[in-house]
């Protein structure tokens, strides 16, 4: 089965920047579509982003609108990781960040059902 582990969280101050990776143990991740998620304090777990898989012809990556032009996710060359990267954070970015993998090959949904491998997430926390 899939293992995913998420690292690179951590305590920032408003601006700052973050990357995050998610890794996988004994698998690629090239042929997965990957999405990003993440649980505020008190709200429902969000879904962030999404990259199809590598050379998929269909599908592409999708960003929700609240974090459109600040969050980048992108994968390794070697297939085993893929990032997120943020800039300008802010301090409503602050939450448990969480990687998941769908053996669909093109994006589905931004639905928790929809992805069969989940990472143990890892916290970000923006001060202002």
């Amino acid at each position: 089965q899939l293992q995913l582990v998420e690292s690179g969280g951590g305590s920032v101050h408003a601006g700052g920047t973050l990357r995050l990776s998610c890794a996988a143990s004994g698998l690629t991740l090239d042929y997965y579509a990957i999405a990003w998620f993440r649980r505020a304090p008190g709200k429902e777990r969000e879904g962030i982003v999404c990259t199809s898989a590598r050379h998929s012809s269909e599908g592409g990556t999708i960003y929700a609108d609240s974090v459109k032009g600040r969050f980048t996710i992108s994968r390794d060359n070697t297939g085993t990781t893929v990032f997120l990267q943020i800039n300008n954070l802010k301090p409503e970015d602050t939450a448990v960040y969480f990687c998941a993998a769908t053996h669909w090959p093109v994006c589905p949904e931004a639905i928790d059902s929809h992805y069969d491998y989940w990472g143990q997430g890892t916290q970000v926390t923006v001060s202002s």
